[in-house]
């Protein structure tokens, strides 16, 4: 089973890999992994909007490549877009050579949205990636980024009460969330999302992007 909180230990040893950004302010990193899609990322978008929230977008490229006005979209709001592969590869089970050509595909896309000198921004899907992988992708110039606090939105076995709990009750300062704007994930965030975003403004967080 995933944790909802990644293990200290997990994370001391993901050396290369930011799972929380180090900052002396309330705040805290949203982000939404697989899209983006017109079902779905439309709504996210509004809904960060009603409460001032920024975020950043992990974009599978095959995605972003059919749906670019939501890519300029979410850029124009003031939130980042990264890289989520072109096709949401399995680092565990991707040959190495095909899993970079892969990564590089999907930024080909995702570069006309990116500003000059933007630091390139790259979530291996599942969170699964080699030491291989890691070491290829940062000599390219990425910026590995996973995560602390995980909502789960995606999981059929995971009510959105216990999403808004996973994220609740184990954010911190600099946590980096993990949600979904996919359909599998589309009952959940929609009753989730507005009551995480409400939960964290009461408990005093501002929102960030990466």
């Amino acid at each position: 089973m995933v944790p909802a909180r990644i293990p200290r230990l997990i994370r001391v040893l993901g050396v290369g890999l930011t799972f929380r950004i180090p900052t002396k302010k309330k705040e805290v990193f949203l982000t939404f992994d697989d899209g983006p899609i017109p079902e779905l990322t439309p709504w996210v978008l509004d809904e960060l909007a009603k409460h001032q929230a920024k975020a950043t977008f992990f974009m599978v490229g095959e995605n972003a490549s059919k749906n670019p006005e939501l890519a300029k979209r979410a850029v124009h709001e003031g939130h980042r877009i990264g890289n989520h592969t072109f096709n949401h590869l399995n680092g565990f089970k991707s040959p190495v050579a095909q899993y970079i050509s892969n990564t590089e595909k999907c930024q080909k896309v995702l570069n006309p949205f990116l500003s000059k000198n933007e630091p390139f921004l790259f979530r291996p899907p599942y969170g699964r990636i080699s030491p291989r992988e890691i070491i290829k992708l940062k000599k390219r110039g990425y910026k590995i980024i996973l995560w602390d606090v995980l909502s789960k939105d995606y999981d059929g076995k995971t009510s959105a009460a216990q999403c808004i709990q996973n994220v609740l009750h184990n954010v911190v300062s600099g946590s980096i969330i993990v949600m979904h704007d996919n359909i599998k994930a589309t009952s959940n965030l929609k009753s989730a999302l507005p009551e995480i975003l409400k939960g964290l403004i009461k408990q005093g967080y501002t929102f960030s992007t990466l």
